[in-house]
């Protein structure tokens, strides 16, 4: 690796972490919450208005759209907005400019105690979806010492994973400075970075949500070496985030906002290969930048190569029966428990200290809101729509292997 990855979009990235630092102060988040409130009180009954980032943690929120589950409610609905980066996607959410969003489970947390802004998990986006793609001579996770891997943003359950996978194997993730044999330097770079960085071999691998794994393995530039799901069964990467207002003050909406989502992933359960249209660049609401066969490769389940990743390593746990990605929308109270635990012993980046006063119980009860979720899901015939036992508990399954 001749170059730094810097010249890859990491520079951008730290930019862009060093912002949201910002915003999730109280200090830093003040003038945009007060933007917040002049917006609401100027307009109380705002329609719905969502933001994304073109990565297939969204697509409920785009199915709902596309499908007129929201508007067939009576919501009065704009058409999503595309943001290029988390802190944009933040900023206009904090500042009311979007009122329901997908975002990475960590930076709720982050968002919740780090900023104190008002706003609550109202449900999960998706299963799954996530990866670890790496240069095709990379074997192993001992390969990866003494280079640089790609992630998303400090607080994802993608760093979270792979630090977790480092421990396993005795390697030690750093922010900076030449990485040993044992360790890895981790920096952050946008997902639409990653690829050519990787193709150019600035990195030896990232860590990020779906389609950009399989986009690699289109351009036969890398290959997958373990799925998150692989790791941490059936675990969250995004959620619904939505203002608290909304949720105390507008009930009746929240309620539809909520009902569009989990009826959006009820629909995509039985209809994959549709949803890979709805979401591809060929469409005609430009909802993604991606290509059919990317998206087909992550959504639909048949085109799997299950027998390929098993020997390859890429699947340890064949029992799982792990999909690429999967949807069901209810925020286990134990996952958020355990995300919080984990979160203590991951390295992460910018002011943390919060992190070591939480308690994980209180997170779940304090950072979720499930009351619409819950209504949400009995209205499409409960947990076993998604092959889920009628239970809102659940044990987390993380593996060390």
């Amino acid at each position: 690796m001749t170059k730094s990855a810097d010249s890859f979009g990491s520079v951008k990235a730290r930019r862009q972490f060093l912002k949201l630092s910002t915003m999730f102060t109280a200090m830093g988040a003040l003038p945009l919450l007060q933007m917040h409130n002049a917006a609401r009180a100027a307009e109380p009954d705002a329609p719905l208005r969502i933001g994304y980032l073109p990565i297939t943690d969204a697509t409920p929120l785009l199915v709902a759209h596309h499908n007129n589950l929201f508007q067939n409610q009576g919501l009065n609905v704009d058409k999503p907005r595309m943001f290029r980066s988390w802190a944009q996607l933040v900023e206009a959410f904090l500042s009311g400019q979007v009122n329901a969003v997908h975002l990475l489970s960590p930076m709720t947390v982050w968002a919740r105690y780090g900023s104190q802004s008002k706003a609550k998990v109202v449900a999960w986006n998706h299963m799954s979806g996530s990866a670890l793609t790496v240069l095709p001579h990379i074997n192993d996770l001992q390969d990866l010492g003494g280079t640089t891997v790609a992630i998303p943003f400090w607080y994802s359950l993608h760093n979270i994973v792979l630090q977790h996978l480092f421990q396993s194997k005795g390697i030690e993730a750093i922010s900076d400075g030449t990485p040993t044999a044992k360790q890895v330097k981790l920096v952050v770079m946008a997902p639409s970075d990653m690829v050519p960085a990787l193709a150019n071999k600035q990195i030896s691998g990232y860590i990020v949500a779906e389609p950009f794994n399989a986009s690699a393995e289109v351009l036969k530039i890398g290959k997958i070496l373990r799925f998150t799901g692989d790791v941490w069964k059936d675990h969250a990467c995004c959620v619904v985030l939505m203002h608290e207002q909304d949720l105390e003050q507008r009930p009746e909406w929240s309620q539809k906002v909520v009902n569009g989502i989990v009826q959006a992933q009820a629909w995509i359960l039985d209809h994959r290969k549709e949803t890979a249209h709805i979401l591809s660049k060929e469409n005609a609401q430009h909802y993604t930048p991606h290509s059919y066969e990317s998206l087909a490769r992550v959504l639909e389940p048949e085109l799997m190569n299950t027998a390929l990743y098993e020997s390859t390593g890429a699947i340890v746990h064949d029992g799982w029966k792990e999909k690429r990605i999967d949807f069901q929308p209810y925020p286990f109270p134990s996952y958020t428990e355990e995300l919080i635990r984990k979160l203590k012993t991951t390295l992460v980046l910018g002011k943390n200290d919060f992190l070591g006063k939480l308690d994980p119980a209180f997170v779940a009860g304090d950072l979720v809101d499930d009351r619409y979720v819950k209504k949400a899901i009995q209205s499409v015939g409960g947990m076993a729509k998604f092959g889920l036992p009628e239970s809102y508990e659940r044990k987390e399954t993380i593996s060390s292997t």
